[in-house]
């Protein structure tokens, strides 16, 4: 008995201690952070800008193989918002753009569980040459009494996700400058052929007026729901699927009105819980192709030329494929690979 109430005495000492040293404790904390990355502004803030691209490498998430994600339209800028969970645990959280100044700053609003009191991130751009230099500002929310102490690990916390994100985020650029190498060897243009390999799309069939303005974005909002769809529901890195790919009837160019499916390829059919997607399989074949770049409503001419030649050639040809070799922008030219499947 005399043992249990030393402990009893010993705890309550311990936890005035603690109490009294909570009012040597703030009760939000700020701090700043800065880092620079060896790739130009052009390529490092959009990947600030986008949600999807954010978590891709951003520690505070990608260090977490348990999490599922939601994204929400407008996919990228002031607006912009994903939800994060796992369900094993009961981790959760918001995610949010609240200002965007394109090149110069972004504000970031990061809600964790049920918490009203967010994080406030301050993120601010400033290019040097090839390089860019970030600036971080960090503000903690406000905490109870008893909680304080979590403001006294928050900034090792921050520096170290900011650290350890910039080498990720290095990393993926890289990587994503190899390809833009590759693409900027393309020969734009002139008709090629090859024997393209058979593919499994994970996609959406969609029904749209065929106007200028209506068609382009009407892809660029189904490309968001597929590549949002395969990443947070599926749980697919961006190594794990191949760039998407919209398939339509030629001989409907010109219509009111166009039916086309757009999807993602996957390595093998897996269980999708969601009727809104559906698999579509492409079967190896002949192809007929060219490389674009430019406004995606002019287009249209290239794909005229695929379809002279395979008449000229006396050949039938299926469905068009236009892949994507760069995520579809509003207001921003497309690149893409024109293909046309022909056979006697």
């Amino acid at each position: 008995m005399r043992w249990f109430k030393f402990i009893i005495i010993i705890v309550l000492c311990l936890f005035g201690l603690y109490s009294l040293s909570m009012n040597f404790v703030d009760e939000s904390k700020s701090f700043t952070h800065q880092s620079e990355i060896n790739y130009p502004i052009e390529k490092v803030f959009p990947q600030f800008n986008n949600l999807q691209n954010f978590s891709s490498w951003n520690d505070f998430f990608t260090e977490k193989k348990a999490l599922s994600y939601s994204f929400f339209t407008p996919y990228e800028g002031k607006g912009s918002s994903m939800k994060y969970s796992d369900k094993s645990s009961s981790e959760s959280g918001d995610f949010f753009i609240r200002y965007s100044n394109p090149g110069k700053t972004i504000r970031y609003q990061l809600f964790e569980g049920k918490n009203n009191n967010p994080y406030l991130i301050d993120v601010k751009f400033r290019p040097e040459g090839t390089k860019t230099k970030i600036f971080w500002n960090i503000h903690t929310p406000k905490r109870s009494y008893l909680e304080r102490s979590i403001n006294v690990l928050a900034e090792d916390f921050f520096v170290e996700n900011i650290d350890k994100s910039m080498k990720n985020l290095y990393q993926l650029l890289g990587n994503k400058v190899d390809r833009d190498q590759k693409l900027a060897s393309i020969k734009y243009d002139s008709i090629m052929v090859e024997n393209r390999e058979g593919e499994l799309l994970l996609g959406v069939n969609v029904s749209t007026r065929n106007t200028k303005d209506i068609l382009f974005k009407n892809v660029i909002m189904n490309h968001g729901k597929v590549v949002n769809y395969v990443k947070s529901d599926l749980g697919k890195k961006d190594d794990e699927f191949g760039m998407p790919v919209m398939l339509t009837n030629p001989a409907n160019l010109k219509d009111k009105e166009v039916s086309y499916f757009y999807g993602v390829p996957l390595s093998k059919r897996i269980s999708v819980s969601d009727n809104n997607f559906s698999f579509q399989t492409l079967n190896a074949s002949k192809v007929y192709y060219i490389y674009y770049q430019g406004n995606y409503n002019n287009r249209v001419k290239n794909i005229q030329e695929l379809l002279k030649k395979a008449k000229r050639d006396t050949l039938r040809n299926g469905q068009l494929m236009e892949e994507f070799l760069e995520e579809p922008t509003e207001n921003q030219d497309v690149k893409l690979k024109l293909s046309l499947p022909v056979y006697r």
